[in-house]
């Protein structure tokens, strides 16, 4: 039985404007283990089907527009054996990160797929401080071994103009 199937509440209502609370503890979880480095534990929240997407504008198709990350499940695994190895170029040393997650959304559904959709705050520290800000849409599967990430999207609200190196999970 799955996380959402066996919650239950005194009140039966205990959602965030909406949104299960698994499925809230889910998103939050995921960007606890990105932001504490917990790459192989991030790794395992994904289904084999996932895809992580971080378009260079709102309205862009993957299958016709670059992004700035377009990762399938293989690519995933690949980025983080990258990020495991500690000799990441571009990560040395590595970037200390905290995020705030806010204004959950239920977005319906997409199939079998929760969507989730939240605003986020991303504070990195690498040299400098850098601030990353944007929208996340999060689809999440229930499967017989708990919830899976099926697919991540990150819009970033300075997408359209010049990037410093993201060489991270956002």
């Amino acid at each position: 039985m799955t996380e959402l199937a066996t919650h239950t509440t005194a009140t039966g209502d205990d959602t965030v404007a909406g949104v299960h609370p698994a499925l809230v503890a889910f998103v939050n979880r995921e960007a606890r283990l990105a932001d504490e480095a917990r790459y192989s534990e991030w790794e395992s929240l994904w289904a084999d089907d996932g895809v992580y997407w971080v378009p260079m504008h709102p309205d862009d198709d993957p299958a016709r527009t670059i992004g700035y990350v377009y990762d399938n499940r293989a690519r995933i695994k690949s980025r983080i054996a990258q990020l495991n190895t500690g000799v990441r170029h571009s990560q040395t040393p590595p970037s200390t990160m905290r995020r705030l997650i806010s204004n959950f959304e239920d977005g319906g559904r997409d199939g079998a797929d929760h969507v989730v959709e939240s605003n986020f705050v991303l504070y990195e520290y690498r040299y400098h401080l850098t601030t990353w800000a944007g929208r996340y849409i999060h689809r999440i599967r229930e499967t017989d071994d708990g919830l899976r990430l099926a697919g991540k999207t990150v819009h970033l609200v300075n997408a359209g103009g010049p990037l410093p190196t993201m060489s991270f999970l956002i």
